[in-house]
């Protein structure tokens, strides 16, 4: 899949999509109470090969998403951005992402995986889609451990 903008026209439109994907791969992180080392790269990496940007960019990114998920507890918010702006692929591709997160620490808490389930219905992503990114995801870890 491309990288893309999703069919959004205006930059202040990709900044807020920007962000409220960054802010979602936040919140996975945070289920757990921690946001670690591993998580932070890991959701830097993801960010910088998605949305192609500079270590500058991302770093002010991730602070922003950040700033957003401590000022909300309402997720529907940046779930309906990304569910409006992304194609299919780029929803499952998104979910595969915060599956990417939720590993990162090298476990899954129940609470990041009850709230990865959530998100996929809410980005309508399939259950099959979403195991398959999650199965990917695990891959990738084992991948990284070797």
């Amino acid at each position: 899949m491309g990288k893309g903008d999703g069919g959004l026209t205006t930059s202040q439109d990709q900044d807020t999509l920007q962000v409220a994907a960054a802010a979602l791969l936040v919140e996975a992180a945070l289920m757990d109470e921690t946001f670690d080392d591993r998580e932070r790269a890991t959701i830097e990496q993801l960010l910088t090969e998605r949305f192609e940007l500079s270590a500058g960019e991302v770093t002010a990114l991730l602070d922003e998403a950040k700033s957003e998920v401590e000022q909300s507890s309402q997720l529907f918010g940046f779930t309906r951005i990304v569910a409006d702006s992304f194609d299919n692929d780029q929803r499952v591709e998104l979910v595969g992402m915060l599956w990417q997160v939720a590993y990162a620490d090298g476990e899954l808490h129940d609470f990041e995986a009850s709230l990865l389930r959530r998100l996929a219905g809410l980005l309508h992503v399939s259950d099959y889609d979403s195991g398959r990114a999650r199965q990917a995801a695990r891959a990738k870890l084992v991948q990284q451990d070797e």
